[in-house]
């Protein structure tokens, strides 16, 4: 295989694990919408009042956000191997991402508080607690 075969052959595979990474969070982020209008949909369906049930919910809220923020994370760091590897004239097919982890724009803090993130999971935090406080209103006889 020549050099520009393989540097080819690895920036397919570094973008393969990027549509990957994209992918997960995809998903997640559709799980997330699912797990919280189904507990929303049980908790007025049985009338529960009780106002830790709001913690409750907000804890899938968070693991999901956690998670999509590692998979954002981990997707800006395989973009950074892309790069790297973009401008090679030859590659080992290494996939180093260790060595971005300090880059100010590769950090975790910043991928879970990405504006994309904070947005989505704001408004489920928003949706919930807009749930839990019409629930909560005394229907008048």
């Amino acid at each position: 295989m020549e050099n520009g075969e393989k540097v080819i052959k690895h920036l397919e595979m570094t973008q393969a694990v990027i549509n990957r990474l994209g992918s997960n969070s995809f998903l997640l982020k559709g799980w997330s919408m699912t797990v919280i209008v189904t507990t929303m949909v049980l908790i007025a369906r049985y009338d529960m009042q009780n106002p830790c049930i709001v913690l409750a919910v907000m804890f899938p809220v968070l693991g999901f956000w956690i998670l999509d923020g590692y998979f954002l994370w981990q997707e800006r760091l395989f973009r950074q191997v892309y790069e790297e590897v973009r401008v090679q004239s030859d590659t080992d097919f290494r996939m180093d991402v260790m060595k971005h982890v300090n880059k100010p724009q590769c950090s975790w803090w910043s991928a879970v508080f990405s504006v994309t993130l904070v947005i989505f999971y704001a408004v489920e935090v928003v949706f919930i607690l807009a749930t839990f406080a019409i629930l909560q209103m005394e229907v008048p006889a």
